[in-house]
């Protein structure tokens, strides 16, 4: 039997690594809080824009910190435990300090894989000491699914 239409050694085409990065599916429009701000405004701005949580940014849009659902769910159980009206409390006060970043050039199957071993539901991207973006787990699958398309 002859072969026909012989193209050669079938190469291995590269793949397009470069879609798959998380700078690619991040979101770069944020809302952000700020730490003198109080935490009602947080709780208001959740709401609004339908969100659960945000990085904390100083006047130098250098990231400081990231406030949440859960941590304004704190203030109020604190309120109530007290029995007492307090004061505005700040942003400064509840947010959690130590936040965890990711790199935008990280694979985002690897970014995927974070969020299940870190049991986060955003990772803020950080360049030059700036915040840039944040992934979120809600951006991971809007990925995979313009992907379905490719071969992973």
């Amino acid at each position: 039997m002859a072969i026909k239409n012989y193209k050669g050694p079938r190469m291995v085409q590269p793949e397009e690594e470069t879609l798959l990065r998380v700078r690619h599916y991040m979101t770069t429009k944020l809302i952000t809080f700020r730490p003198d701000q109080a935490v009602e405004e947080v709780i208001e701005a959740l709401l609004k824009y339908k969100i659960s949580g945000g990085p904390v940014v100083n006047e130098n849009y250098e990231l400081i910190g990231i406030i949440s659902e859960g941590d304004c769910i704190k203030h109020i159980s604190e309120k109530r435990y007290h029995n007492m009206p307090s004061p505005n409390k700040l942003v400064k006060e509840h947010m959690i300090k130590n936040v965890e970043t990711i790199d935008g050039d990280m694979n985002i199957f690897d970014a995927a894989n974070k969020f299940l071993t870190e049991k986060r539901r955003r990772f803020p991207i950080v360049e030059n000491g700036k915040l840039v973006g944040q992934i979120s787990q809600k951006d991971i699958l809007k990925a995979t699914l313009e992907l379905k398309s490719q071969k992973w």
